[in-house]
């Protein structure tokens, strides 16, 4: 069964075994067949995958034959979703070996560059901040290991290991960890070795005491911040109460650098129709599958339409960064899309479009399985959309000042 989400909530349940009926081998084996055959007709980002997704099924059907348990079928499952190299493509299950999702469950963002593992941006608030990782350190081992033999161990069996964007995707991955053990990574930064310990404990369970905050900063600017809470209906609200207390300020900053676990487009319309005067699109989406079946491209503009007492026209900045995923960046492109604000920060998570909630009949697992293709009206990919102004992440501050407000409040005073 297909479910349509706009963005997923990037959250997982991990199984009650004892609780729970195992399915048998043989439903196992059927369960499997619909999720190849599902994915094989739904995913909507083949063409951008070095991926061969008929090979993949032939490789992990062999596997299968020695899966006994729901949690080796879970684990054989995970591995094979994972050859698409797409943090957006998510098992809703997980067990304590389980990998983290990325961005939800992750504090470090990296990449390779010239052949180096480098971390490019520490996530505010976690483990890693707390025990000194900055931007700009370069991993070199990760428990002991090559950071290169441990990204090539990630890495799928259907395509080049060479593969540029896989490398990037394996290399988040693995510097994410799973859920039930500690990182001990070595890095180098500023000439110097230092070996950094993680500990095991999953950070972020959207514990915000409340979906938003708000407050004025400095020279009458508001500023809201959400609280990974875009699948929050009750965000709505908390939103409209700080607006309505800072609709006489002279400007907004909007932070949506804490939007890791995507959320619902109800929610990101909601916030986006108190600044517009007059319905307007915000989102293109694209149904390829159906282009794919038939040769006729079928696409459609989402509309925003204003809401509530008052429309806020003040000048608006939107705080982004590789915490910003899924609804989080369809709301900042949202904001630029119908000219009510701009984005300042990072590039975003960049997950790839709008998914559907694919339930296998016999064991109840399911998958979100990126359907839709998602555009900025102007025709840019969702995930290619890149903040009006950048921030530097990689230079320390000079005091504890937050750099992304500090650039945005620069911005502002322009």
């Amino acid at each position: 069964m297909r479910l349509l989400f706009l963005a997923i909530l990037v959250s997982v349940q991990s199984i009650s075994f004892a609780a729970d009926r195992a399915p048998t081998h043989a439903e196992m084996e059927q369960d499997y067949e619909f999720l190849c055959s599902e994915v094989a007709t739904t995913y909507a980002y083949f063409d951008s995958k070095a991926t061969s997704w008929k090979d993949t099924c032939e490789l992990y059907r062999a596997d299968l034959k020695a899966v006994s348990t729901s949690r080796e079928f879970v684990h054989l499952l995970e591995r094979m979703l994972d050859e698409l190299y797409d943090p957006h493509m998510q098992l809703n299950v997980n067990t304590a070996t389980s990998p983290r999702l990325v961005p939800s469950g992750t504090d470090l963002w990296a990449e390779w560059r010239n052949g180096k593992a480098v971390i490019t941006q520490v996530r505010a608030n976690s483990d890693a901040q707390r025990a000194g990782l900055e931007a700009g350190a370069i991993v070199t081992t990760v428990d002991r290991q090559a950071i290169e033999k441990a990204v090539d161990s990630k890495l799928g069996r259907s395509y080049p290991h060479s593969t540029p964007a896989a490398r990037d995707w394996a290399l988040r991955a693995v510097l994410a960890g799973t859920h039930n053990a500690p990182r001990r990574l070595t890095i180098q930064i500023r000439n110097a070795s230092k070996t950094i310990e993680l500990p095991a404990q999953d950070q972020f369970k959207n514990s915000a005491a409340t979906p938003v905050t708000h407050s004025i900063v400095q020279s009458n600017i508001g500023y809201v911040r959400c609280n990974d809470s875009l699948g929050n209906n009750q965000t709505i609200a908390d939103f409209d109460l700080a607006l309505q207390e800072l609709q006489n300020t002279r400007a907004l900053i909007v932070d949506l650098r804490n939007t890791a676990s995507g959320g619902n487009s109800t929610v990101a319309r909601g916030i986006l129709g108190r600044f517009v005067d007059r319905e307007l699109p915000y989102q293109k989406h694209v149904m390829n599958t159906e282009e794919r079946d038939t040769g006729i491209r079928r696409s459609w503009l989402e509309l925003v339409s204003p809401r509530g007492p008052f429309t806020y026209k003040k000048p608006v900045v939107v705080l982004v960064d590789h915490w910003t995923g899924s609804m989080g960046e369809g709301l900042a492109i949202g904001f630029d899309a119908v000219g009510a604000g701009k984005i300042v920060g990072t590039p975003m998570a960049q997950l790839l479009g709008a998914t559907y909630k694919v339930t296998l009949p016999h064991s109840g697992f399911s998958a979100n399985v990126p359907a839709e293709k998602l555009f900025h009206v102007n025709g840019t990919p969702r995930e290619n959309v890149q903040p009006a102004v950048l921030v530097d992440v990689t230079t320390p501050t000079k005091s504890s000042a937050d750099a992304f407000i500090e650039t945005a409040l620069k911005l502002l005073a322009e």
